[in-house]
């Protein structure tokens, strides 16, 4: 039985594929070759990855980043399709799912909805839990750079504070909108809003994420 990761790992690379090495992201001056390198990077190069988190290492994971960006992109594709290494640690199943679930659902993302005419995706239900489970975790991760108080809520009230502070801005979605939220996505999410018009305002402008 296929997990939630290799799920989204293969209709990743399915998007990826479709849209082309030039086709626009939500990812800041990325195009899908530059996102696809980056995906391959981050599970096969433990030593410039380390770049996404340490700056000290940025440079490094810029260079490599360019170095993989550069192959044939039929060859990135395939490396995300076929996944990690071996002797990779995401090669084990529940570190795939744990590290990979959400990365590979919001660059999925990150690709359909920088199309023309998307629409919101059908999520089952049980990969809705799985993303919120994930989202409560991190919550205050992501939310550390909001400048408000920030709380995030389910259709069903469940709610999970991203920040805590005065004013505080409510956003109401279905589990992976608030996660492309909380992600930085805040224009392509499908959320509402409420709260003090500047405290929402700023909120949606934020550099949201890791």
């Amino acid at each position: 039985m296929s997990t939630h990761a290799q799920r989204e790992r293969l209709l990743l690379a399915d998007l990826l594929e479709s849209a082309g090495p030039n086709a626009p992201t939500l990812c800041d001056g990325w195009r899908a070759r530059d996102l696809a390198a980056h995906v391959v990077v981050r599970e096969r190069r433990a030593d410039a990855a380390a770049g996404i988190v340490l700056k000290p290492l940025a440079a490094r994971l810029e260079r490599v980043q360019a170095e993989f960006a550069a192959k044939p992109y039929e060859e990135l594709i395939q490396l995300i399709r076929t996944g990690p290494p071996r002797l990779s640690p995401y090669a084990l199943k529940q570190i795939d799912e744990a590290a990979n679930t959400v990365e590979f659902y919001v660059h999925a993302e990150d690709v359909r909805r920088a199309q023309p005419e998307w629409a919101p995706r059908e999520v089952d239900p049980v990969f809705a839990d799985a993303l919120w489970a994930r989202l409560e975790r991190v919550a205050r991760m992501l939310g550390r750079r909001s400048p408000a108080g920030l709380v995030l809520r389910r259709p069903d009230g469940r709610t999970a504070v991203a920040r805590r502070g005065a004013p505080v801005v409510t956003v109401t979605g279905e589990p992976g909108e608030l996660t492309l939220f909380a992600f930085g996505r805040q224009a392509a999410a499908r959320v509402e809003l409420e709260g003090e018009k500047d405290a929402v305002a700023k909120v949606e402008a934020a550099k949201l994420g890791i």
